[in-house]
């Protein structure tokens, strides 16, 4: 099986194309999950303060075997840590749960636009990235609007925007957003939730035409259009599956006919402009 590409962001770090996500992986199973979707070859891990897991995804980590300069693992601050002091504070607890010294990708988890301080928690991101206690910092489901007021008030440009991303919702213009700013795109919910996305006759008809399942002719849309993706799963067989994305590739009119999923797009999470829980 081919290797994961690496993207190179925009500070120069590396960080490899597709990912294991821990989203709602309770943490008496994460550790297990973890520890085979490294032994699948996965190198980037997602997890989240709010995920309530960071502590047994450390603990996979360490048990992995994998030199852990080799581990990608990235975290997030939650809503309701937003603000310079609480953020930094928040920060010191993510680290300590998960173990692994320095952490090697910080987010901010929502804009939360209705509390206003999104600017300050990015500050904070800034101290502990010019601290060298993260490697990378980046957000997490901003807008273009999000992105272009933080833009204008701080330093650093986030590396990443982690968002929903899918053939429902192929955000094409906030992708172009991301090209323009040096932002990487890395799509959360890649494959969709639920089996709608899948079940789609168009993704059954691009998976049959490479002998693959739809989950990763999805998976191969995503890494074609230069994505990161972090797809989730506990079922060994599609932790192994999911990865195994390398040795096929979509069609231009492939490519297309699944962005036209996207005509009319649906989200399938909640709308950023008006999340703030």
């Amino acid at each position: 099986m081919p290797g994961v590409p690496n993207v190179v962001l925009n500070n120069g770090v590396e960080v490899p194309q597709l990912g294991f996500g821990v989203f709602l992986v309770p943490p008496e199973q994460v550790v297990e999950a973890v520890r085979t979707a490294i032994g699948a070859g996965y190198r980037l891990i997602d997890t989240a303060a709010a995920y309530g897991n960071e502590e047994g995804v450390g603990q996979a980590v360490r048990q992995s075997g994998v030199p852990r300069d080799d581990v990608f693992v990235t975290t997030k601050v939650w809503n309701d840590d937003h603000g310079y002091d609480k953020t930094l504070k928040a920060f010191d607890r993510s680290r300590a749960r998960l173990g692994l010294g320095v952490v090697d990708m910080y987010l901010i988890h929502w804009p939360t636009p209705a509390r206003g301080d999104y600017l300050q928690t990015w500050q904070a991101l800034e101290r502990i990235y010019q601290d060298g206690d993260a490697r990378v910092i980046g957000v997490c489901n901003f807008t273009g609007r999000h992105l272009e007021e933080l833009l204008a008030a701080t330093s650093v440009v986030p590396a990443v925007n982690q968002v929903e991303l899918h053939p429902y919702l192929p955000q094409d213009d906030l992708r172009e957003v991301h090209d323009r700013h040096g932002i990487v795109t890395e799509a959360w919910s890649p494959i969709g939730r639920g089996k709608s996305l899948l079940d789609e006759p168009v993704v059954a008809k691009v998976a049959a035409a490479h002998r693959v399942s739809p989950a990763q002719a999805v998976l191969r849309w995503h890494i074609q259009l230069g994505n990161l993706a972090i797809p989730k799963s506990v079922t060994p067989e599609r932790i192994r599956a999911n990865i195994d994305v390398f040795g096929f590739q979509l069609t231009p009119g492939e490519m297309a006919s699944l962005a036209g999923l996207g005509t009319q797009p649906r989200r399938l999470g909640p709308d950023p402009d008006r999340f703030n829980g």
